[in-house]
């Protein structure tokens, strides 16, 4: 009963944890079409600007959560002296015929614009401290999107033709971006899984030893 019963419970939760889409994202120059090399508005060298994001899909496909930080770009307009580097707008774009090097239209901005995180609003930007750059987090609802909706494109998202892409003054067509394609989920969606798996087990092994022993309370 016990083996039964455990044999279940890893069916079910690794059936509900498969059906969640985990993404993730590098952003960096050299992905940009074309590559971009940051100046300063004086045409001296600027460091290198560069990404992480990761995504999340719900397993019933009813929004997607992501977070992306950046560094060496400007997200207020005031972490550096020089307007190059100042962030303008932040979208996903995706089509069809998108692939790690061509360009396809915004479906979804979540910064500047055109602006899309507002049914509802859930965008978040967290400029560092100390430093260059920033946090950012946002919800892609199913009633959101650029002309398009998310169902929309879960197609071409899922197949790896999207991309997230940061805009600067300097580079109006995008300064950073990354191809979002599949990822490992986080060590922590695992500890919670087997975490539950011990808790049922822990059940089920002491509901056997009662019924091996009636006399037991």
């Amino acid at each position: 009963m016990l083996k039964t019963a455990s044999a279940l419970l890893l069916s079910v939760l690794a059936g509900s944890a498969g059906a969640q889409t985990f993404l993730s994202a590098t952003l960096n120059n050299a992905s940009e079409n074309p590559p971009t090399v940051p100046t300063t508005s004086t045409g001296q060298p600027r460091p290198a600007s560069f990404g992480t994001a990761s995504f999340f899909i719900d397993s019933a496909q009813t929004f997607m959560t992501f977070t992306a930080t950046i560094f060496n770009i400007d997200v207020t307009g005031s972490q550096t002296p020089d307007t190059n580097d100042n962030l303008g707008n932040a979208h996903i774009h995706a089509g069809p015929l998108v692939t790690p090097t061509t360009n396809g239209p915004v479906v979804w901005g979540f910064f500047g614009a055109p602006f899309n995180d507002n049914a509802p609003n859930d965008s978040s930007m967290t400029p560092f401290t100390t430093g260059v750059g920033g946090t950012f987090s946002g919800k892609w609802d199913l009633g959101e999107g650029n002309s398009t909706t998310l169902a929309a494109q879960l197609t071409n998202i899922l197949a790896g033709r999207s991309y997230i892409n940061f805009h600067t003054t300097q580079f109006t067509g995008g300064e950073i971006r990354g191809n979002i394609v599949a990822a490992v989920p986080e060590p922590e969606t695992y500890a919670l899984i087997l975490g539950g798996l011990a808790i049922v087990a822990g059940v089920a092994r002491r509901r056997a030893r009662r019924e091996d022993d009636p006399s037991s309370t």
